[in-house]
């Protein structure tokens, strides 16, 4: 079979009589191998040059590329814009935060969605939607700023919130998707680097623009600019079809069962076996949500990891402007302008390290490169939070995150195949994004209630977004904790990630058996009857004879198989005293990834999940769910009692408002 890269010409489905004596395989085993997809798609193309699919990759690219331009820079226009709206508008810190919070409040729940949406839907109308949506918040936000209004521009945050994280998960599924053998780390690298690019322009040109153009100027820029990532989209709309052709890429859930509805519309009778067979793949395709709970423990660390890391990250660098102003005693425009190198690192060391997690293949290298970016971000917070007198100046902590910052996102992401087969990447994807965002949003909402804390003797003389010097050590030491906190889970990860790979490489190399725990319960258990083509039925037979022979035959060539004269040969992979206990067993039933060589990509196998294990899933899934809740009651609490009108603050006008002295 040909590579998954290129088209190929075949038969779209091999009778018996076609078949080598090498080739008996049952159908459902065949169709359940990625190659066929594509073969079923691009049968009666020509193969493409690799130069061609080449081109047709990049093209790919430089449209997922595009696609978050508007989204990244209008993210990050408000934080350098946090004194002047104090001063201009009557926004005090709690304020602020709920602009801040109002668009990662709704990513709590939408890249969940996303990525199922990007499962069910194809990324191609996924994409649409989430940019048509970043479009029309943005266009709220300009409204709202045109008049004066922080609850309308907070309604506008808000639903331009509802798209920004299916955005972000469906420009990486679309990249993994067409280069997840073609040099993933350095497109990935590049698909970010561009969001990440516009997010830095946008921090240090947001307050010149409103200087020299006025203080609408940053908010019709980002209304444009998100204008423009919507229509290059309505151009990978049109042309998505295209690039999947020619480029001989694996075909999408969606794609595979709207082929299969086209071919069984217009084919003769004896076609009709193609379109069956497409159904069945896209069937094998579909990921469920509930599926995320027998992932195991490593997938539920890395999901702890990533609310930890939206708390050390994002909040620090929509207040790092603010925060340098007053900790150093800066004007406006020079706080702005060094707390925008924060963002600068990524531009650079995305392409860096995605070069560099391609060329090293050496195990758990990934794991170092993200504590290393941990240690670079906590010595960041070390530095602020030393006494001002003693450091002087804030440009070691900004060039020293900026590094740890720079590089890090996009570990958050490379990680993801390494841990989940590629069925369950868009899915994982979208709960990292959610519970990132679950944890930015928490602590960003936290920290303005925080920093309104003002001691009464100063209260009167301060602008609304100041107080004493107290808020702001408190703030720097709740973020030094947490980044520690960050580091002992990398650490964490690593291990478990280490420990299970290590058992499943010697489950799957028949050294040791397959013990399941507690699955004489499992079998003592009442089985409730399944209809026709339910999952259990569905994961019987993919754990049948002669696929169970196909995946150790593919595995023979990187891992180590004990003589055939050994008793262990005997041992079957899915522990069981028989078939029918498998079938009971078979909720526990899993994709996950093993190591195979360093120099050779991870093998993808089916492990049988303890019952433990998924109670466990089951348990943090129910925790996250009340941790995005809490999000939520927080953020509307505190919405409720603490957003005011324009009376409220004092009848602010944009650039008239005079209540509070100006420090420039």
């Amino acid at each position: 079979m040909s590579s998954p890269d290129v088209a190929v010409q075949a038969p779209l489905l091999r009778t018996p009589h076609h078949m080598d004596e090498d080739d008996h395989r049952e159908p459902e085993a065949y169709e359940s191998n990625g190659d066929d997809a594509a073969t079923l798609l691009h049968a009666g193309y020509g193969r493409p040059s690799p130069a061609r699919a080449y081109f047709i990759r990049s093209l790919a690219l430089l449209c997922a590329c595009s696609l978050s331009i508007g989204s990244h820079y209008a993210t990050y226009i408000l934080g350098p814009l946090k004194s002047r709206l104090s001063r201009e508008m009557g926004t005090n810190n709690t304020e602020f935060s709920l602009l801040i919070s109002a668009f990662s409040l709704n990513s709590t729940w939408t890249p969940l969605v996303g990525g199922v949406l990007a499962s069910r839907l194809g990324t191609t109308l996924t994409s649409i939607l989430a940019t048509g949506v970043i479009f029309l918040g943005q266009a709220c936000l300009l409204v709202g700023n045109l008049s004066d209004s922080v609850r309308l521009m907070a309604l506008g945050m808000f639903v331009f919130g509802l798209g920004v994280s299916p955005l972000a998960v469906v420009q990486e599924t679309i990249i993994v998707r067409f280069f997840r053998s073609h040099g993933l780390g350095v497109s990935l690298a590049l698909g970010l680097v561009a969001g990440k690019g516009a997010s830095f322009i946008s921090a240090l040109t947001s307050y010149p623009l409103s200087q020299r153009f006025g203080p609408h100027a940053p908010f019709y820029a980002s209304t444009l600019l998100t204008a423009f990532s919507f229509t290059i989209n309505l151009v990978y709309v049109f042309s998505s079809k295209w690039l999947v052709r020619e480029s001989g890429t694996e075909l999408e859930a969606s794609e595979l069962h709207a082929e299969a509805h086209s071919r069984a519309a217009s084919a003769a009778a004896e076609d009709m076996s193609e379109a069956e067979a497409l159904k069945e793949v896209a069937k094998k395709r579909m990921v469920y949500l509930r599926d995320i709970t027998k992932l195991g423990d490593v997938f539920w660390a890395y999901i702890g990891l990533n609310v930890l890391c939206g708390a050390v990250w994002a909040p620090f660098t929509h207040l790092v402007a603010n925060i340098l102003q007053r900790r150093y005693d800066l004007t406006e425009s020079d706080a702005s302008t060094k707390g925008s190198y924060v963002l600068a690192g990524s531009v650079f060391l995305y392409p860096i390290t995605g070069f560099v997690v391609d060329r090293v293949k050496k195990r758990n290298f990934v794991m170092q490169l993200f504590l290393l970016s941990a240690m670079l971000t906590l010595a960041c917070y070390v530095w602020l939070v030393l006494p001002p007198a003693l450091t002087k100046t804030p440009i070691p902590a900004v060039v020293s995150f900026a590094l740890g910052h720079g590089f890090s996102p996009l570990l958050l992401v490379v990680i993801v195949p390494r841990i989940v087969p590629l069925k369950y990447v868009s899915t994982t994807l979208g709960a990292h994004k959610a519970l990132e965002q679950t944890g930015s949003t928490i602590f960003q909402t936290l920290a303005g209630l925080a920093l309104d804390i003002k001691s009464k003797k100063s209260a009167e003389k301060l602008l609304p977004i100041d107080g004493d010097d107290r808020d702001i050590q408190y703030l720097l030491n709740a973020f030094l904790i947490l980044n520690l906190f960050e580091i002992l889970g990398i650490i964490g990860l690593a291990r478990l990630d280490r420990k299970q790979k290590e058992a499943t490489a010697r489950r799957m190399s028949s050294l040791l058996p397959s013990t399941i725990e507690e699955s004489d319960e499992e079998t003592d258990s009442p089985h409730h009857g399944k209809e026709p083509g339910s999952e259990d039925e569905h994961w019987q037979a993919e754990s049948s004879e002669h696929s169970r022979h196909r995946r150790s035959s593919t595995l023979s060539r990187h891992l180590p198989l004990p003589s055939a004269s050994t008793p262990e040969q005997s041992i079957p992979l899915l522990h069981g005293p028989s078939r029918t206990s498998t079938v009971r067993g078979s909720r526990y039933l899993v994709e996950a990834i093993v190591d195979t060589e360093p120099t050779d990509p991870p093998a993808k196998v089916k492990v049988l999940r303890t019952k433990a294990e998924v109670r466990r899933g089951e348990l943090f899934a129910v925790l996250c769910g009340v941790l995005i809740a809490f999000a939520w009651v927080l953020f509307m609490g505190t919405a409720w009692l603490k957003l005011r009108s324009r009376e409220e603050r004092g009848g602010a006008g944009s650039g008239n408002y005079t209540g509070y002295p100006i420090r420039s």
